[in-house]
């Protein structure tokens, strides 16, 4: 009996052995037992707090989410389409323009390009012009009229002014460059410079002085030097109308491109 006895006090021994350790192993520290404490005492402000729509599941949010992109998504292709058809039924859709007579230069106009560059050669000379129509120029006409005109009048005096990068080559000698505006006015020079063939954007080159400040005699005589050379006031009207209508071809283009990115 003696030893069952010792037997049943070793086992409550060890049982209470056992669980003093598991105490001592699981126990928290005061300072995280109050701080749950804290949560658990303030958990339904806390959930007040929190809007509805982020105790969502995480599976409601995202449907949501994909639902508000495609919705963004189909609503931005519709206003395409409808651009599109805007383009498309314009009176000057797919008409061409004809080259004056006499016209000298190759046209090169490649799709996405935003310039079109005029090539031709004159008694050994190689040249070329890259034009590009600039829509800001005369974007602020009416900010400084003073008969107070009307929006309306002033759009209708809107004309863009076209540029001129001209270019001139002798063999591989120097380059002669131009810069211009052309407009219903006819032909401005704004700068020229002397480039060097092997290094023509050196920033460090001397450029001669402000065109303006040349002699008028010296200005006259530059102007008719571009004007033998077809470039010249008279090309205003046939560059006009076919930068316009690049550009209409280029925003159409555009257009279409920005539409298949987003149907993917």
């Amino acid at each position: 009996m003696s030893s069952t006895i010792a037997s049943s006090l070793l086992r409550r021994t060890l049982r209470l052995s056992r669980s003093s350790s598991l105490f001592c192993r699981y126990r928290q520290p005061q300072f995280y037992s109050s701080l749950a404490s804290s949560r658990s005492s303030s958990s339904p402000l806390i959930r007040r707090a929190i809007p509805q729509s982020l105790r969502k599941p995480p599976s409601l949010l995202s449907f949501r989410f994909a639902s508000s992109k495609v919705s963004a998504d189909e609503n931005l292709k519709r206003i395409l389409d409808s651009e599109i058809d805007c383009v498309l039924q314009s009176d000057t859709h797919g008409q061409e323009v004809e080259l004056p007579d006499g016209f000298p230069f190759e046209i090169i106009d490649n799709p996405g390009d935003q310039t079109v560059v005029l090539k031709r050669e004159f008694a050994g000379e190689n040249i070329q012009v890259t034009v590009f129509m600039n829509f800001d120029s005369e974007g602020d006409l009416g900010e400084n009229d003073e008969d107070g005109a009307e929006d309306d009048n002033n759009e209708s005096s809107f004309q863009p002014i076209i540029s001129l990068v001209v270019s001139i080559e002798k063999g591989e000698g120097p380059i002669l460059e131009f810069s211009c505006n052309l407009n219903a006015d006819g032909l401005e020079i704004e700068s020229m410079a002397m480039k060097k063939h092997d290094a023509p954007d050196d920033q460090g080159a001397y450029q001669g002085p402000e065109f303006s400040d040349l002699d008028e005699n010296l200005q006259k005589a530059l102007h008719k030097y571009l004007e033998v050379r077809g470039i010249k006031g008279s090309l205003f009207d046939f560059l006009h109308e076919y930068m316009m209508n690049k550009d209409e071809k280029e925003y159409l283009a555009w257009l279409k491109n920005l539409k298949e990115f987003v149907g993917k």
